[in-house]
């Protein structure tokens, strides 16, 4: 007997991040998809959570986090971005930054609300707005510089919106938002009820000597946010699926209250490691520049192939047009890429609710120099 169930998700299937990691795995591909690295962290991060374990910090943690992480990042937010935070009122430490998104959304939704948010859009943003019975309204970024139209964003508005979400640097595009983008949406929300959650995942990210416009530099705006950061994002340990949330006391103590009861703390270990790790602040502080050079080498190998570069200033991430050599579909190109050519890609049509194809695929430059040259190898091959 097969039991039955009605999906809340039904129009969901496998990501196409899996689809195409599988892919690539399948045909012996080099997975320039998914965002992770593949070359190895700090090896005295690594370091640090072995000395943590050896020395008995293998239970439970505060729910919160492990308290001097904690205190370490409100020292952090203080220095970066001038934000004044209690570290037993404003920060949870969570496991990664699609789970501090999940939990933002499900404290914050009731049925019937709705959400404005930006696409192309991270996968996760759309399925957890729908699973808390809630409506997602999607606007789309101005193709190609993937700018924010604030115009629509002010007609979308209505007495249901409840929440805006921003996410800068982006992805999958690597557009960052300006001051005046952040000043235009204070403006947009002043006097109203509507929450923000802004996804920084990629906060260090950030390239071309742009200064990163955190809405913890935005006291109205930090006011009514949760903010959203990934440690596994800026220490090149995505397996670690370690990150953290601030937001004001009142938002903070209901994101608890769900917190609590879904996984309620994070892997102690390494948060010891993170909490004397982090005051290395040229492990962080470099990083910018440390990615920029992949980036910049990735679009040097790039020109030796028929793609148009879509410039990104921020995350893993580079687009690329081929609308100049093909107009197949974007996901038929990125199968095809995998199968004759060795390369995986993500299709961005993955990231539009209606599948919109600007002929663009997302390449991830986190690699090593070899990785990224024997990629280009294969694509080199499109002009022959």
């Amino acid at each position: 007997m097969s039991i039955q169930i009605a999906s809340k998700l039904p129009s969901v299937g496998t990501t196409i991040f899996t689809v195409m990691s599988q892919l690539a795995n399948e045909y012996g591909a080099v997975n320039l998809g998914q965002g992770f690295p593949d070359f190895m962290m700090s090896t005295e991060l690594t370091g640090l959570v072995n000395q943590a374990m050896q020395d008995g910090f293998n239970q439970y943690t505060h729910m919160n986090g492990y308290p001097p992480l904690v205190e370490a990042l409100a020292i952090k937010a203080a220095k970066l971005y001038g934000a004044q935070l209690q570290a037993a009122n404003h920060i949870t430490i969570t496991p990664g930054g699609t789970y501090a998104i999940y939990t933002a959304l499900t404290t914050v939704l009731q049925p019937g609300d709705e959400v404005i948010l930006f696409e192309p859009a991270y996968d996760c943003y759309i399925p957890t707005i729908e699973l808390n019975r809630a409506k997602a309204v999607p606007i789309q970024l101005s193709f190609p510089n993937y700018a924010i139209p604030w115009d629509e964003v002010k007609s979308a508005i209505n007495a249901r919106t409840r929440m805006i979400m921003i996410n800068s640097p982006h992805n999958p595009t690597g557009a960052v938002m300006s001051a005046a983008d952040l000043q235009t949406l204070a403006s947009i929300v002043k006097d109203t009820n509507i929450i923000i959650l802004s996804d920084e995942v990629y906060e260090h990210l950030i390239f071309d000597d742009i200064q990163h416009q955190s809405i913890l530099r935005y006291p109205e705006l930090f006011e009514r946010s949760f903010v959203c950061f990934s440690f596994g994002k800026t220490y090149h340990c995505t397996g670690w699926k370690l990150g953290y949330c601030m937001a004001p006391a009142d938002l903070m103590k209901e994101f608890r209250k769900v917190h609590q009861f879904n996984c309620f703390t994070c892997p102690t270990p390494p948060q010891v490691a993170l909490a004397t790790y982090i005051k290395n602040e040229s492990a962080y502080l470099t990083l910018g520049a440390d990615m920029q050079a992949k980036r910049d080498y990735f679009r040097t190998l790039m020109q030796d192939t028929p793609f148009t570069c879509i410039p990104s200033h921020g995350s893993y991430f580079e687009c690329y047009s081929y609308a100049n050599f093909s107009q197949v579909p974007d996901k038929e190109l990125a199968v095809t890429l995998t199968k004759e050519y060795g390369v995986a890609t993500i299709p961005v049509s993955a990231f539009y609710h209606n599948g919109q194809d600007n002929k663009v695929l997302r390449f991830c430059f986190a690699k090593k120099a070899l990785t990224l040259e024997k990629a280009v190898e294969g694509l080199k091959r499109l002009s022959a």
